[in-house]
């Protein structure tokens, strides 16, 4: 351990530890508005501030390289050549690791034409001869010739950079057999894969260990390199020259020049503007308190510009009525929920803070005020809704909701609690209780009812007035109406899952069975590592594409297999997996019927960038469409007691209407306004033949290729999905453009918009921004240009069933007729007696009128007891 009389002296490598910790932390975990990646730069500073805590320096500095272009390349030219391109998430985060550093006061240090090693290797000499302990943290090996009694390594362990092993003189010998300054003879006759620096062949660490206790010394190894007997021997006497060099190059330079004083490198406090203002673009909000905690700062202190929370004032049922009837302005309210029923209520307004616990009084002293229009404000409204529902209390005048605000007005990376939301938009800091209390309180309902009344009203003040339309038109009266849906569930039948998922388990077994005798012997279906062993091995099929685990099993790879070699077994494998999804999604079903015989799906409504909505426990967006086994699930949803039948009812190639909406496209327009089957229509134009005459192969594949111009699909894509030569798909969409070069146009246009406005817009003004679309990493410029192709359209339809659904959910609410679904394009609808044709009718006019579009929205409806014989 290091003297704490002594000044100590750390030192870190910075590409290296970033290196580690990018790769350490999930990538898609950690983006910011800007869609910069930031996982390397947070788990390096995660890891720095664990060295300040444990290790307590009093002197900090951190090297970087600067290029490829050291003096090690410019002598072996293939020196770290080979090595895998850098991440494209990586990259730009190096800079910013560097500002976050400099804005916490710690130098940062580099020096072209040498290696962060060699900074290292010098300011650890330096520190060490004047009287410094020496802490080096890399995870490169060469810095174990640095380890003496004054210098200490601390090296990432195989749990990545959040565990250090401390390497002092005595832990390199236990480790390597030699002491440290001898580590470096062992990587030169070994080699260092990773430098591509190739060692002497069949010698590896025992062997090199072996003859330095025998020899001494590698220069004594060297010379007398003609005694050493047998292969090993004569690789060796090949390879000396390479010895040399890897000892040449492998060895840290401690002299170069730094211009920097050993004094100039302790540690202060940082900038604590600058360190709010880059983790602020960073979104680092638990790393900068440890920041400010841990290197001094005002962590727990209000922002300058916070207001003052009003005390909240406990008042009785009767004296909350009277406040409440007395606002003018929206309220800002919050609802605790325990158990889906109401534990406290706290209600807002910008000066005063009124909370009670939820009754019985209060219940009917606030039941006339919460199903009035008077405007309230929300954080996550839909439970709180829910659970007032479930207490007989219905609300409505849903003027706001803090969580659906800020996701409409950042929807690649929406904040997802009110806490976010407040440092965000208000600059400040939602209390938060005292972890160390038994029983930890945090803000009262009141106090988080005015946290979300100041925080909505700044995310909408941000919004532009296009996105307010979409907020306030679109997505709050979409919730109230999801509420409702999920509150109502869909009968589900236990009996019919059951004996689907027996079927489907037997199916499975059969097609085991059938497997195992392709191969001879039995195998682990589900296991990659067992199936690798089978298709590459033992049946040497063509390997598919390297993961860290082997060659990947996945269904695509496994497809692709199939469709080149024909192999009996990837068929059955491909159906045992088939078979075995479909009894998971059956049985997860099943285990969702609650006891009122309903299954109660969450609707998320923040789930996607382009405004879709998806559903969770269960989720009812992943049963199969249009297959045998979509029948049979679909079959267990029926009609509930008390009423009649269900009503389904689906947009007909809406994307495909959208899209000629937004080109302009004359020949689509006049497909779809002539009411012809478009794929046929296009069929003709594009193959030069009669409308009678396209054949089912010929509209398959203009469909295919409509839907994919949508997803920006390319000639290649389109090929494999179709199983086409390239050649002749590359002629398909030539010969699309040709008759329809209007689409071509637009998508053309809608990307260079997008490029330029930095977002994509739908008909109604939602945006979703595309920051990669100038980035000058390709791959990340050609995958936001495809999704940016496709963000209109999918968007616009999202909104339009959106704008469809709650359009039902308000005209039903004067029938006992209610919506029960919205999967994809389609609604399901639970009909009443007697009320089939007025539901018909709302529907069919709600979904119709939703767009004022070019072509018209065709909708098709369906009837029946349950979901497969309501199909149409």
């Amino acid at each position: 351990m290091t003297d704490p009389t002594k000044p100590t002296l750390l030192i870190v490598d910075g590409h290296s530890l970033a290196f580690r910790a990018f790769f350490a932390l999930p990538v898609d975990s950690f983006v910011n508005a800007e869609g910069q990646h930031t996982n390397g730069i947070h788990g390096f500073l995660s890891m720095f501030l664990g060295l300040l805590r444990d290790q307590a320096p009093t002197h900090v500095a951190v090297a970087f390289d600067v290029s490829d272009n050291t003096f090690r390349k410019q002598e072996y030219p293939e020196y770290k050549e080979g090595r895998n391109e850098t991440p494209s998430e990586f990259k730009g985060q190096i800079p910013l690791l560097k500002q976050a550093l400099e804005a916490m006061n710690v130098t940062v240090l580099e020096k072209d034409g040498f290696e962060a090693d060699d900074i290292l290797a010098t300011l650890a000499k330096r520190g060490s001869e004047a009287g410094y302990d020496v802490l080096v943290c890399s995870g490169d090996r060469d810095a174990i010739q640095l380890v003496n009694d004054r210098v200490t390594l601390l090296y990432p362990s195989v749990q990545g950079v959040s565990k250090l092993k401390r390497y002092d003189p005595e832990a390199v010998v236990e480790r390597y057999g030699v002491p440290p300054h001898q580590y470096p003879d062992i990587a030169a006759l070994v080699g260092e894969k990773a430098d591509n620096l190739p060692g002497v062949p069949k010698v590896g660490e025992k062997t090199a260990v072996k003859w330095l206790t025998q020899f001494g010394s590698l220069d004594e190894i060297l010379a007398g390199a003609e005694s050493i007997k047998g292969v090993v021997g004569q690789n060796l006497r090949d390879h000396i020259d390479d010895v040399r060099r890897n000892r040449k190059l492998n060895r840290l330079l401690d002299d170069i020049e730094v211009p920097v004083e050993l004094d100039a490198l302790e540690l202060g406090a940082p900038d604590e503007a600058a360190v709010r203002d880059l983790f602020s673009q960073l979104e680092f909000r638990t790393l900068l308190k440890r920041v400010l905690d841990q290197m001094g700062g005002s962590a727990d202190e209000p922002a300058a510009n916070a207001v003052a929370v009003p005390a909240p004032q406990a008042l009785s049922a009767a004296e909350i009525a009277a406040w409440l009837g007395s606002a003018e302005d929206a309220v800002g309210v919050t609802v605790t929920v325990q158990g889906g029923l109401p534990t406290e209520v706290g209600f807002a307004r910008a000066d005063a803070i009124v909370e009670a616990a939820w009754s019985d009084e209060v219940a009917e002293a606030l039941g006339a005020w919460f199903a009035s229009d008077a405007p309230k404000a929300f954080c996550d409204a839909k439970p709180q809704l829910k659970a007032l529902a479930r207490a007989g209390v219905p609300a409505a005048g849903l003027a706001n909701d803090a969580l659906i605000s800020g996701w409409v007005a950042r929807p690649s990376f929406p904040d997802k609690s009110l806490a976010h939301l407040v440092d965000r938009y208000l600059g400040e800091k939602l209390p938060e209780g005292d972890p160390n209390q038994l029983l930890a309180t945090g803000p009262s309902a009141g106090e988080l009812a005015w946290y979300t009344l100041r925080a909505a009203d700044a995310v909408v003040a941000a919004l532009p007035e296009k996105e307010r339309s979409v907020l306030f038109d679109i997505e709050l009266p979409t919730l109230v109406a999801l509420a409702d849906m999920e509150l109502a569930g869909v009968t589900v039948s236990h009996e019919k899952l059951a004996a689907l998922s027996a079927s489907l388990g037997e199916r499975a077994a059969e097609i085991a069975v059938a497997a195992y005798a392709e191969i001879g012997h039995e195998v682990n279906l589900g296991s990659p590592k067992q199936l690798q062993q089978v298709l590459f091995e033992e049946l040497e099929l063509p390997k598919t594409r390297k993961t860290k685990t082997g060659y990947t099993t996945d269904a695509a790879a496994l497809g692709d297999l199939q469709q080149k070699t024909g192999h009996p077994f990837l068929g059955q494998l491909l159906a045992h997996r088939e078979a075995t999804k479909l009894k998971q999604i059956v049985d997860g079903l099943d285990l969702a019927i609650a006891p009122d015989a309903r299954v109660h799906t969450t609707y998320l409504q923040t789930g996607s960038q382009t405004g879709r909505l998806s559903s969770t426990d269960p989720n009812l967006q992943n049963i199969p469409v249009r297959t045998e086994e979509s029948r049979h699930i679909r079959a267990a949803f029926e009609v509930g007691e008390g009423y009649e039948t269900l009503l389904t009812a689906d947009y007909s190639q809406i994307e495909m209407r959208i899209m000629a909406h937004l080109s302009g496209d004359p020949g689509l327009i006049e497909a779809f306004n002539a009411g012809e089957d478009l794929h046929r229509y296009v069929g003709a134009q594009v193959f030069g033949v009669d409308a009678a005459d396209v054949t089912s192969e010929m509209r398959s594949k203009v469909k295919a290729m409509s839907y994919g111009l949508v997803y920006g699909l390319s000639a290649f894509g389109l090929a494999k999905q179709l199983g086409i030569e390239q050649k002749e798909a590359k002629q398909l969409m030539l010969g699309y453009f040709e008759r329809f070069g209007a689409v071509r146009d637009y998508l053309r246009a809608s990307v260079e918009k997008a490029r330029e406005d930095g977002y994509t817009e739908t008909i109604f003004g939602r945006r979703r921004p595309f920051p990669d679309l100038t980035s000058p990493n390709r791959v990340l410029r050609e995958n936001a240009e495809r999704a940016a192709l496709n963000a209109p359209i999918q968007g616009s339809a999202a909104d339009i069933m959106k704008i469809a659904l709650f359009g039902i959910h308000q005209d039903l609410h004067e029938l006992d007729s209610r919506l029960l679904l919205q999967i994809h394009d389609e609604v399901v609808v639970e009909v009443a007696p007697g009320e089939w044709d007025r539901v018909e009718k709302i529907v069919r006019d709600r979904m119709a009128e939703a767009a004022e579009l070019t072509v018209p929205l065709s909708v098709q409806v369906g009837r029946g007891s349950d979901w497969n014989e309501a199909a149409h």
